[in-house]
């Protein structure tokens, strides 16, 4: 008796214990992040000049207080989304303590290329206002370049650079390493296009895939060569001689050529950004950040009845609840019915960014779409990918906005299977027996080859879901399946190649999907929007947030460059099962 009454309050001593360290850390944790980013309030004077430093720019709002804490530096890193980076611009150009803006990079060339597009696009809107717009970085990669140039002046570092050669796609391929491990990758797909396992099978890009990617990268040049000409009127056709003739070697190469307007130093150019503000002689003029003046500008309409829902898939489609950087299905759905039972929510916008994943998750969340698309406008937004699982749930919309650097399409499932067998008995000396109570019983086992029956079987369910997908697909875009299996085949396309082929309505951002929502119900200039996040214990948030971060942080510096590649390869792994995923990471350089 003495002996369980000790050992039950022993227990409950440990478990009260352990749940006070663990609020006791949350709160101290907590703490931290707020006492580091707290700051003073920003006071914006007149002839100010808005320094646009993009950061790591997101689709989504954060969830966790720990998104944007950096443990390695012990700082919070700012993380603007791109609605309140596109709001700030606004504001800013109505705003008459803002002179003009003055872009200094800083990491946002690491943004996505839709992105970018996007508050590019918004700043040719600013330069309507008459205000100026100003760029200078000690040293352009010509993405960087792409984006500053839409900049009224042009200047970099007279011992800086700027690259100017055109893009290039680079696939790594596993199969030379599985063959020595023994590993036996096993395959089954619909679409002749659909290359996602192709690094595990082939040494090199199959016929279909060089092509795909050779459209691809080719358009995303072509949108970069045309911008740049319209600002700085240059031929295209001068541009891409540069590019072959590697004529751009240095800075003053550059401005030789008309890209660049002047080499200054960073101080020569504060001096000129006083000038065009009208600052006193011999003062610096005021600069304030992005952030810093995020944090002024009110969202339209706070108080209106009207809301137009913003609900975001951003990352890899998966079943259940998902992880950090992952779309699960149950929080999706939840804010999907968030959405549709909220009476003042007259429309809603779904922003995409991901490259697919799951099909029975895309499939439960399609649904959910349906459903809502029966009681009130459902427009989609296309940021950097929406490929695959990502086009699966955008089929449903009454209309597709997209930007020219999109990357859709992907219509086509596979399934992916691994034999270890081998590996585990020629290299380790390992071997397994099994019991089946049925000849098929071990169907998907991971330590033999699949027989020809099972093959069979696995590749009927496959054509099953491609069957659906192509249905869903030619229902909400209203073409024949035949027609959209010929666009189909798993194959990839970028923004000009969509809208011509109808898989997208027309170019545009966030915002003018946002527009056009309001415009399908009537209620232009009479709406809030309201951004439909998910809603996790806060307990949960922080827990998750800061293994995320930490994990997140290894591995970058572990694998440096290499990281996207063990994300891609961890993610189709672990997934599983019949995928609806893009055929391949993008890294484009």
């Amino acid at each position: 008796m003495n002996f369980g009454r000790t050992f039950f309050a022993s227990l409950l001593a440990v478990i009260v214990g352990f749940g006070l360290v663990v609020m006791l850390w949350t709160m101290v944790v907590v703490g931290m992040v707020a006492s580091f980013g707290s700051s003073p309030s920003v006071v914006v004077a007149r002839g100010s000049v808005l320094q646009l430093d993009l950061g790591a720019m997101t689709d989504s709002p954060a969830v966790s207080p720990l998104d944007g804490f950096d443990f390695q530096r012990m700082e919070v890193v700012p993380r603007m989304t791109l609605l309140k980076t596109l709001q700030a611009v606004q504001a800013a150009a109505a705003d008459d303590r803002i002179e003009g803006i003055y872009i200094r990079l800083g990491e946002s060339a690491s943004a996505s290329l839709a992105s970018l597009e996007e508050v590019r696009a918004e700043l040719e809107r600013f330069k309507e206002s008459g205000k100026f717009v100003v760029a200078y970085q000690e040293a352009y990669s010509q993405l960087a370049y792409w984006f500053a140039s839409v900049a009224d002046e042009v200047y970099t570092n007279p011992a800086g650079g700027m690259e100017w050669k055109g893009l290039s796609s680079t696939l790594i391929f596993y199969k030379g390493l599985f063959d020595k491990l023994g590993v036996e990758p096993v395959v089954i797909r619909h679409g002749s296009f659909k290359s996602a396992v192709e690094p595990y099978i082939l040494d090199r890009m199959s016929p279909e895939n060089r092509l795909q990617y050779e459209k691809m990268t080719g358009a995303l040049w072509g949108m970069v060569l045309e911008q740049v000409s319209a600002s700085r009127d240059i031929p295209v056709a001068d541009l891409q001689a540069f590019a072959d003739g590697l004529t751009i070697d240095s800075p003053a190469a550059a401005v030789a050529n008309g890209l660049i307007d002047d080499l200054r130093y960073e101080d020569q150019v504060t001096d000129r950004l006083a000038e065009l503000a009208g600052t006193a002689e011999g003062e610096e003029p005021g600069i304030v950040s992005l952030g810093d003046y995020a944090t002024q500008v009110s969202a339209p309409n706070p108080s209106a009845k009207n809301k137009i829902a913003v609900i975001y898939a951003e990352g890899t489609i998966v079943s259940g609840s998902g992880a950090r950087g992952e779309v699960g299905s149950d929080p999706m759905v939840e804010k999907i019915r968030r959405a549709r039972e909220d009476e003042d929510a007259v429309a809603v916008v779904l922003r995409i960014n991901s490259p697919g994943g799951s099909a029975l998750a895309s499939e439960v969340m399609w649904r959910e779409l349906e459903l809502l698309k029966a009681e009130k406008p459902l427009i989609v937004s296309m940021g950097a990918l929406a490929a695959s699982g990502g086009y699966y749930i955008a089929a449903p919309a009454d209309a597709i906005y997209a930007n020219r650097a999109t990357l859709t399409g992907s219509i086509g499932v596979f399934g992916l299977f691994y034999n270890v067998g081998g590996a585990l008995k020629d290299k380790l000396g390992v071997t397994t027996d099994v019991v089946n109570t049925g000849r098929y019983a071990d169907l998907g086992s991971a330590y033999r080859s699949p027989s020809s029956a099972e093959l069979a079987y696995i590749q009927t369910s496959v054509e099953d879901v491609y069957t659906t997908f192509v249905g869903h697909v030619a229902e909400g875009r209203n073409m024949t399946p035949e027609a959209v299996d010929n666009i189909g085949q798993g194959r990839v396309w970028a923004g000009d190649d969509a809208l011509e082929i109808g898989l997208i309505d027309g170019f545009g951002g966030l915002a003018e999907a946002v527009s056009l929502a309001a415009d399908r119900v009537g209620v232009s200039g009479d709406f809030r929007i309201w951004e439909v996040t998910a809603e996790p214990s806060p307990l949960d948030a922080l827990l998750g947030g800061l293994s995320a971060s930490i994990r997140t942080r290894i591995m970058k510096d572990e694998l440096g460059p290499l990281y996207n590649q063990y994300q891609n390869i961890r993610n189709v792994l672990n997934e599983g099962g019949i995928q609806a995923r893009m055929p391949f990471a993008v890294d484009i350089q």
